[in-house]
């Protein structure tokens, strides 16, 4: 499947012309500064189309206690896919991009959780992979949220799609 890929931009619409790995790094150092605690989650989140699937990922920079702020990302399919293959290229990119934040992360001492936009309900349809992308997701080593407690992927990601 050819995926046709935006750069990262803030909520505000400010569009990043660097790596992920800068504009994180860039965001911990100044929010740390302001004496700021930090978590970080990733999630991703899509939309299927007739014709295609629209996905999106969003980093989220929770400061405890005061609030936070996310960065986005959104791709273009460009066919149709099954609802387990879906949701396991939504994990994947979560964890594509969690992976290339994790060093940084662990050198400012920051949280990482990975959050899954998959129901543990058995009723829903998406919960065809959650056992799957658990295991992914733990398997490399993060922290593994699924609905109701995945935000980034269900209310934050599910925004911007």
């Amino acid at each position: 499947m050819k995926i046709v890929q935006q750069k990262w931009r803030n909520f505000s619409g400010k569009v990043f012309d660097m790596p992920i790995t800068n504009i994180i790094e860039n965001a911990i150092i100044k929010e740390q500064e302001a004496g700021h605690r930090l978590k970080i989650c990733v999630g991703s989140d899509s939309q299927a189309y007739k014709s295609h699937v629209e996905y999106a990922t969003v980093i989220v920079v929770l400061r405890e206690g005061k609030g936070g702020f996310m960065f986005m990302r959104n791709y273009k399919g460009t066919k149709k896919i099954s609802i387990k293959e879906r949701m396991l290229r939504e994990v994947t990119m979560s964890v594509e991009v969690a992976y290339s934040i994790c060093d940084i992360l662990d050198k400012y001492n920051v949280e990482l959780e990975v959050h899954a936009d998959i129901n543990t309900d058995p009723k829903f349809e998406s919960n065809v992979a959650l056992k799957d992308a658990m295991g992914y997701i733990l398997g490399m080593g993060f922290v593994f949220k699924a609905k109701p407690y995945a935000f980034a992927s269900s209310s934050c990601a599910d925004k911007v799609v």
